[in-house]
């Protein structure tokens, strides 16, 4: 469980990432947060969020005995 926690956590921190870069930059528009329309004009609230879950994630995962 520790490892798809951390696993998960990645991906979301990837995927928060590579939203503000496209956000701010232009760049990497392969991004999920780009693709959801229901979260047009807050692209950055949802990029911030998915790396403050990536981080509960690890936290979490921290916490669990290996």
């Amino acid at each position: 469980m520790k490892k798809v926690l951390e696993f998960i956590g990645a991906i979301a921190l990837i995927q928060g990432t590579v939203g503000l870069l496209h956000k701010f930059t232009g760049w990497l528009s392969w991004g999920v947060i780009k693709h959801l329309g229901i979260l047009d004009g807050y692209e950055v609230y949802g990029s911030i969020a998915l790396i403050v879950l990536a981080f509960a994630l690890f936290a979490a995962s921290e916490n669990l005995k290996s």
